[in-house]
């Protein structure tokens, strides 16, 4: 508990510091101690299906248990862990506004339907403690001057000089609200005026916060997702974002954790370059377990559009951990947009620009941060990652199916654990009907699918999905069995042709060549070191001979020896 202490000294000073000690220590002594063993954490077998909760729909019958259904149908024993996006009760942003963190949706079902899903499979919840809906009781409590709710909200003065705050949005940085004195205020809304940022420099607010993350941990959670978290404290004459105290307050989030259940999993949300996303590992034992490795599907799109893997494996060389505790998640596509700002100190800006033009060719559109200076950059981009794998601008696409299929093995044989969006799995383009319905970019990536269609399409070999579906699906339960795909077993990027992203994983039981060709043409290459060797394709049960294997356009192959 002593570090616990001393960490919340840091961050509220010597008297507050030791009442939110003794907050917490409270919280703790009246938590129903169940822990986990501390050496349980991820294998080869451990792959994230990310979706919604409503994102299959069948009529007369809770989305929760349409999507139970699905699961079991298709994908038990496929994919170990399901992060279902926030289900709470929401007034924006698809859930991530939450009117109330202790309640599931009504409209998708309720917590017996979370539960049940929970025995088949572990779960990921969306930890949102950056902000809270405008329309939740907790605000409504903050406008009425409430005890322990009094200072939720963070006030600033309209004339308070905010320029050098971090913006990833284009929308005011402050919201007028009046309370119920009378009393305009200014608050702080770093998403939209819906999503009042919480204050996190209250004790109260934080304790409140962490009775919210201890009763997830109740309802079995696996995998908290600390949504936004970079934003979490502010500080006016700063860029309010990655400050210490909020890696403090991750560190106490961990220590709490690990007195509680330290078989929870902490993943950090943080949508920026490498170097500042990576930090959230603290030492690699003190912060964060996961982090999402948010260069991943930039890099890899663009390594798409040029046909030449260099960049993206001289990037992939870097992917070590500062311990064996932590972990990647690997993916291409979220609920959200393709974060951009990943890219920075990689590519030249007018190369990140160019990406952002292709993208808008391929039906995506582009949403901007606000800079410093009043200017506007590319943040996001907004399009499914399959059409994102067109051939830029080109309605008509025979390579379309395989680039995306290409994509997303090479998502799954980088160290670290893989996670995939249901959109993706199912094959999904670009949903502009809902782009128009919303008037939200990302909207073009979140469409609801009715599961009697869904079905009849995967039922169907000739139609689109199917041919995404059933070879993405092979390849998932390929690699579940492969040791050398633990996210502790060794890797090497291999140099062999610019046009093919090369890696070696090795276990003590197994050696893998993972090899994707990522070009319209056929590529000719010879395995280093296994001259003679005749080698087996995991994925096709082709055999190979080593020193002569022809890869086809965007053909990946994980070749292990005879």
């Amino acid at each position: 508990m002593k570090q616990l202490k001393m960490l919340l000294t840091g961050i509220y000073g010597e008297n507050q510091g030791q009442k939110a000690f003794t907050k917490i220590q409270s919280l703790i002594k009246s938590f129903p101690s169940e822990k986990i063993k501390k050496d349980m954490f991820f294998s080869e077998k451990d792959t994230v299906l990310i979706t919604y909760g409503d994102s299959l729909l069948h009529s007369g019958e809770k989305p929760l248990k349409t999507l139970h259904r699905f699961l079991d149908k298709y994908l038990n024993g496929v994919f170990s862990t399901i992060h279902i996006l926030p289900f709470y009760p929401f007034s924006s942003d698809d859930g991530f506004s939450v009117i109330d963190f202790y309640s599931v949706n009504p409209d998708l079902g309720s917590w017996e339907d979370i539960d049940a899903i929970s025995k088949d499979f572990k779960l990921m919840f969306d930890y949102v403690l950056n902000h809270i809906s405008s329309k939740s009781g907790w605000f409504q409590n903050y406008l009425h001057e409430e005890k322990y709710f009094d200072r939720l909200a963070i006030e600033a003065e309209p004339s308070a000089d905010l320029s050098m705050v971090t913006r990833p949005r284009t929308l005011p940085l402050l919201t007028a609200y009046q309370k119920n004195n009378g009393k305009t205020v200014h608050v702080w809304t770093t998403f939209s005026a819906d999503q009042i940022d919480l204050n996190f420099r209250s004790i109260d607010m934080m304790e409140k916060m962490i009775e919210v993350m201890l009763f997830y941990v109740r309802k079995g959670v696996a995998i908290l997702r600390l949504d936004a978290i970079a934003y979490l404290f502010k500080k006016p004459g700063t860029s309010c974002i990655h400050l210490n105290e909020t890696h403090d307050m991750v560190k106490v989030f961990r220590k709490v954790l690990d007195y509680t259940s330290p078989g929870t999993i902490i993943l950090t949300e943080t949508n920026v370059p490498n170097d500042e996303n990576i930090r959230y590992f603290g030492n690699g034992r003190n912060e964060a377990q996961m982090v999402y490795n948010f260069t991943l599907p930039p890099l890899l799109l663009y390594s798409f559009l040029k046909e030449d893997a260099t960049l993206l494996s001289r990037w992939a060389e870097s992917l070590h951990l500062p311990s064996e505790t932590n972990s990647f998640l690997n993916f291409t596509a979220s609920h959200d947009g393709i974060g951009i700002r990943p890219l920075e100190g990689i590519l030249e800006s007018d190369e990140i620009l160019n990406l952002a033009d292709m993208m808008k060719k391929n039906g995506g559109s582009v949403s901007y941060k606000k800079n410093p200076d009043g200017t506007n950059n590319p943040y996001e981009l907004n399009i499914t990652y399959l059409d994102a794998c067109q051939t830029y601008g080109q309605k008509k696409d025979d390579f379309h199916a395989r680039r995306f299929l290409a994509a997303q093995a090479i998502s799954y044989v980088l160290p670290g654990v893989p996670a995939t969006y249901i959109n993706s799995l199912l094959g999904s383009g670009n949903w502009e009907d809902g782009v128009k319905k919303t008037g939200q970019n990302r909207a073009i990536n979140r469409e609801k699918l009715s599961m009697e269609s869904v079905m009849s399409d995967l039922d169907s070999p000739d139609s689109f999905r199917s041919k995404i579906f059933h070879p993405y699906l092979n390849m998932i339960k390929k690699r579940t069995n492969q040791r050398a795909f633990h996210p502790k077993a060794s890797f090497e990027i291999l140099s062999m042709d610019a046009r093919v992203f090369a890696i070696r994983r090795s276990s003590d039981e197994q050696t893998i060549f993972a090899l994707t060709n990522m070009s319209s043409q056929v590529v000719s290459i010879t395995l280093p070191g296994k001259s003679t060797s005749r080698m087996k394709d995991i994925l096709s049960g082709e055999v190979f001979n080593a020193d002569d294997i022809n890869l086809a356009p965007y053909r990946s192959v994980w070749l292990a020896e005879k």
